[in-house]
């Protein structure tokens, strides 16, 4: 890749008044909603002796680490010279790459039967990690690409917000789970309600917010790059789970964990750092690599679905024999085993 110390400006301008529109508004507030009530309703499947359990033996949670700050951020600066992106791009999806665990991930694990006690101490601990390791690693790995200091550019403040979101909803769920297990299943049909109709208000408003403006970061390599990432992501993630020897469904939720990246973070880093004029298109290019995290996402679900589906379950092969009761005129000296023949006299 060509190290560029200076990016060329974008002939590029966002749609007028982005950011301060009553849409615009209406998305965060939206945004905020669901991810409170994605936490509470993720709450209430968990346990607290389990997540004990995960923390007094953290093999998956190590392994999960390794994962989402190993594999990603190698995999980010890995696809950038493969590709030969120029430094802002570059820069682009390695801040992804850098980024802890979002949200997400707690979904979609929840859609293919993770350990949801594995998948919310992961995010919250890769969340809380992201201090210190996520300006570790963009200085790291962005030598040559940028020459500015992107420590100083880390959204501390974003990230303690995405740690109180998870918390506070989540130790709720759990409260409700072992002081009032009653109300459970009604939270977690109403919440899953909710939340799908959330989904659909949140790609209305950013089609509404974003229009036609996302296609100018439509580029072929940053459509490979976009979806070849989280692609990566899921698989690496479930391979080193299994190379560990973790069981299936927490290989399915480390799977889950490394390929969602919180992009929000990423977005605010790239809108600190670099002014509209600069950066161009790639504004929204964490959008695009959102977009591809939910489709593949999606697509693991129907494959994860298909497969409970074809695979015959251990009830169903599992031949149980059971000893019929004989006639009544049998002796009761056949329980014992000292049943003779009776033979009639001629």
């Amino acid at each position: 890749m060509e190290v560029l110390n200076e990016s060329a400006p974008f002939n590029f301008s966002l749609p007028p008044g982005f950011g301060t529109r009553p849409s615009d508004l209406a998305m965060s507030v939206v945004l905020v909603c669901m991810v409170l009530l994605v936490m509470l309703t993720v709450g209430c499947t968990m346990e607290f002796s389990k997540i004990k359990a995960h923390l007094w033996r953290p093999k998956g949670l190590a392994v999960a680490m390794v994962a989402q700050y190993g594999i990603m951020p190698l995999t980010a600066f890995a696809l950038g010279k493969m590709f030969r992106l120029n430094n802002i791009e570059a820069l682009a999806i390695l801040i992804c790459g850098c980024s802890p665990g979002g949200n997400l991930s707690n979904i979609f694990s929840l859609a293919v039967n993770g350990d949801m006690n594995l998948s919310i101490v992961m995010t919250t601990c890769s969340t809380f990690c992201a201090l210190g390791l996520m300006p570790l690693l963009l200085f790291l790995y962005s030598r040559g690409i940028y020459e500015g200091d992107l420590k100083d550019k880390v959204p501390y403040g974003g990230i303690m917000i995405s740690l109180v979101t998870i918390l506070i909803p989540c130790s709720i769920g759990i409260f409700l789970r072992s002081k009032r297990p009653q109300y459970v299943p009604y939270i977690k049909k109403v919440g899953m309600t909710i939340i799908l109709l959330l989904s659909v208000a949140i790609a209305v408003l950013s089609f509404f917010n974003v229009g036609k403006s996302i296609m100018f970061v439509m580029t072929p390599h940053l459509l490979a790059t976009s979806s070849l990432m989280p692609c990566f992501g899921f698989v690496l993630g479930y391979l080193l789970s299994a190379l560990f020897c973790l069981n299936a469904q927490c290989r399915r939720t480390v799977s889950m964990e490394t390929g969602f990246q919180n992009v929000q973070l990423c977005a605010t880093i790239l809108n600190v750092t670099f002014r509209p004029e600069v950066i161009g298109p790639l504004f929204f290019f964490p959008l695009l690599y959102m977009i591809f995290q939910v489709a593949e996402g999606f697509l693991i679900i129907g494959i994860f679905r298909c497969y409970k589906k074809i695979r015959p379950s251990k009830e169903e092969t599992k031949m149980i024999y059971k000893a019929t009761p004989t006639e009544e005129a049998i002796p009761k000296a056949l329980e014992n085993g000292t049943h003779k023949e009776e033979y009639p006299q001629a």
